[in-house]
């Protein structure tokens, strides 16, 4: 058994190697996620092999191969002219081949051909250009939110990192994602479940015969069949199969019931924490529940009936389901079928909703409650970039970029005055040259023309000069949406109060402090009163 390569996103490594993914940093708020390859899969005519052209310059895929994350790359020179050519030429000669090979059935006339082809040719070496850079950046969960391609509204980094600590997700977690949308917050959640990944035989069982490890795992549901597609393509190219589970389903009619596995059996999340990122979220909480409803409307909670879930409670780990991390679209029918609960029952589950309207809150608190669902709270998140930066201040700065030309102190200030008085002195024909006092005249305060002052800024190490600011955005970011948090408590028996008053005796009596009387002092006396049966307090 050959264990599964671990994915860039938990461990990218120190360098950057061939088919993996990699963030080129152009700007600012300017990112681009690009696959590094060896060779080019569909020929688009370079003599340097894969390239990335952007706005500020070419970059072959040897250059980016082999560097240490966060390395500066500078750009090559392409020629990106005679494309168009070599294609066509390179189309002739294929069809020529392969005219050849289809009269010569001979296989060393046939690797003698394709050894020739487009894929093992010699790429040229890369020249580098005159200016333009990049940096090199590892992927990481907000890297990939700020490149990935926008297929639905995103959940960003101040929103999700914020949900993931209020959902308390941490490694060996089992966390249920309804609306995946673009990815981003299933990227975030699968490194903040993650502790390792799934060993199992080819009977689905452990390899030791132990009692397996409860590994941390995100169910995925997604309405939409061609963005489940996408997500599908992107865990298996992110290598996050086994931690994410995407399956095609309508959350809302049928539920989080158990998943078909590839083994056929059937497995249930069990889930610590939910994120629902829906246009209805009170709809997919009916499902949310230890007991099952007889009787569901589309507008409202119907709480007369409920049939109560008994789930096993075993220290195993849900056993993983299909390789490929993915379902299709399932149609459980909830009134024929066992009802399994898909929260774990011995825990408490955290809840988070994800509605940019107030209408969809009051509705979702409104559901909570019904439920039986606890500390309801409302956040709104409010991003605020704070800028860091050097701030160099000086008449020596003038001309400078990113400076500010003015006197930093009042020598300087009154410096400058005397250099202007003598200007106007000149002007008006009035300068004199004559120093009575034995100061300077007025004649050699004005300015010289190879003032060292003014050094070029190439010769001087401007990142180490002025003092270092910050300064907060002054308007806050746009409203993304409000966040709902609720906690449904662990169930709790008569058997379950026994067992705990049994690991955790309470004693007949209490010792109660009384301080003392004297002012000034620290003694307490220790008095013992007995406790009521009726007042107990178990923990």
């Amino acid at each position: 058994m050959t264990p599964q390569q671990c994915s860039p996103f938990l461990s990218a490594g120190p360098v950057s190697k061939v088919q993996s993914l990699a963030i080129l940093h152009l700007r600012r708020d300017q990112l681009l996620a690009t696959k590094l390859l060896d060779r080019e899969e569909v020929d688009s005519g370079y003599n340097e092999g894969p390239v990335i052209n952007t706005r500020f310059g070419s970059f072959p895929h040897s250059t980016l191969v082999g560097l240490p994350w966060g390395s500066q790359v500078r750009a090559s020179k392409v020629d990106t002219g005679s494309r168009g050519r070599r294609i066509a030429k390179q189309t002739q000669a294929a069809q020529e081949k392969k005219r050849k090979r289809e009269e010569d059935s001979c296989d060393e006339i046939d690797s003698q051909e394709d050894e020739g082809g487009p894929s093992s040719r010699n790429s040229k070496t890369p020249t580098l250009a005159t200016s333009g850079f990049i940096h090199l950046l590892a992927p990481t969960p907000e890297l990939w939110t700020a490149s990935l391609p926008h297929r639905t509204q995103v959940v960003y980094t101040p929103d999700y990192s914020y949900i993931l600590h209020r959902l308390r997700a941490r490694p060996g977690s089992v966390l249920i994602e309804a609306g995946a949308g673009s990815g981003s917050f299933t990227h975030a959640a699968a490194r903040a479940v993650f502790n390792g990944y799934p060993r199992l035989d080819d009977n689905g069982r452990s390899p030791t015969g132990k009692v397996r490890q409860r590994l941390g795992k995100v169910w995925s549901y997604e309405f939409h069949k061609q963005r489940v597609e996408k997500i599908q393509a992107e865990v298996k190219e992110h290598q996050l199969n086994g931690i994410v589970e995407v399956t095609h389903r309508d959350v809302y009619r049928h539920g989080f019931s158990p998943v078909t596995s590839a083994r056929g059996t059937r497995v249930s999340p069990r889930a610590d924490a939910i994120f629902l990122d829906l246009p209805a979220p009170w709809l997919a909480l009916r499902h949310l529940t230890r007991m099952k409803m007889a009787k569901l409307s589309e507008d409202g909670i119907n709480s007369s009936d409920y049939q109560v879930s008994t789930p096993e409670r075993t220290t195993e780990a849900p056993a993983p389901a299909e390789a490929d991390g993915a379902s299709e679209l399932i149609h459980d029918n909830s009134e024929t079928q066992e009802f399994h609960s898909p929260l774990n029952p011995d825990r408490p589950v955290h809840v988070c909703t994800f509605s940019p309207c107030i209408e969809q809150v009051q509705r979702t608190v409104s559901t909570l409650r019904e439920l039986g669902w606890v500390d309801i709270d409302l956040v709104a998140v409010n991003q605020k970039r704070i800028e860091v930066r050097r701030e160099r201040v000086g008449l020596h700065e003038a001309g400078q970029r990113g400076a500010h030309a003015s006197a930093a102190t009042v020598d300087e200030a009154v410096e400058k005055l005397r250099q202007v008085e003598a200007a106007n002195k000149i002007y008006l024909g009035e300068a004199k040259a004559e120093d009575d006092n034995g100061d300077r005249s007025i004649m050699d305060t004005l300015p010289s023309q190879d003032n060292d002052v003014q050094q070029p800024a190439g010769e001087r190490k401007i990142f180490k000069e002025g003092r270092i600011v910050h300064r907060a955005e002054p308007e806050l970011k746009t409203h993304t949406s409000y966040l709902v948090f609720a906690v449904l408590p662990q169930d709790w028996t008569v058997e379950d109060e026994e067992r705990a008053r049994q690991r955790w005796p309470v004693s007949d009596t209490v010792v109660v402090n009384k301080p003392s009387k004297c002012k000034g002092t620290s003694s307490r006396k220790t008095k013992t009163e007995p406790i009521e049966e009726d007042d107990r307090i178990v923990a």
